[in-house]
This record gives structure tokens, sequence and C-alpha cells, in this order.
């Protein structure tokens, strides 16, 4: 069985914390997301925290503060839902919320199939 998934790579504004950036990721903008997540099986919010290498230190500043996955078990919902995140197509208050929260020229898309 195969699993799609849609991998949204983001940072968060230069002027938030991660702490300030997790926490209104988590009680704002997931709850005001999953209005929109019609055929998403799973949202996940996988967030970054560098860690020291013991040849190269600290990675100082990864280009991302989270990854975000959206999951599907349905080939044409995960395509529909492709086609819409990759528009410019976007409800105004998801827009105007990203912006209290995202650099938002730093998002990256990129997709996965995977099978078991």
């Amino acid at each position: 069985m195969a699993c799609y998934k849609i991998l949204l790579f983001m940072k968060r504004r230069a002027d938030l914390s991660a702490e300030a950036f997790r926490d209104y990721y988590e009680n704002h903008h997931a709850p005001l997301c999953q209005k929109y997540s019609r055929g998403v099986a799973r949202y996940l919010r996988r967030f970054i925290e560098p860690q020291v290498h013991p040849e190269t230190g600290v990675w100082e500043d990864p280009p991302f503060d989270v990854i975000t996955e959206l999951w599907f078990d349905n080939e044409e919902v995960y395509k529909g839902a492709l086609a819409y995140l990759t528009s410019s197509v976007m409800p105004d208050e998801i827009i105007a919320d990203e912006k209290n929260l995202f650099d938002r020229s730093s998002f990256r898309i990129a997709t996965v199939v995977e099978h078991e």
C-alpha cells in the first residue's frame, strides 16, 4: 500500500523565538489549517532542533525551523491537495496567519511516495 506525503519546509520569522514559534504554530496555526485539511490522513509538524556535531560544532542557522508533513492514503486526494498548495490560491485567513508566523519567502515543497 502506498502512502503519499507532501512535505513543507518552513522558516520562522526572524523576530520570533523558537519557543514562541512552536507555541503559535501548535495552538493557533495548526488548528486553523485543519479546517482546510479534508482528506489528510495525518498532519505532522517536525520541529528542527540543531545538535552539536563532534567535528563541525552546532548547526547555527538551519534553513528551516519545521518540516510539516501532510499524509494521504488516496492518490487522487493527494494530487488535488498538491495542486492546491502549489497554486497561488490560498484562503486569506491562512495567508494572514502565515505572516504572523513564517518567513513566507523560505517555503519549499517536496513530495514523497512511500511503499512498504
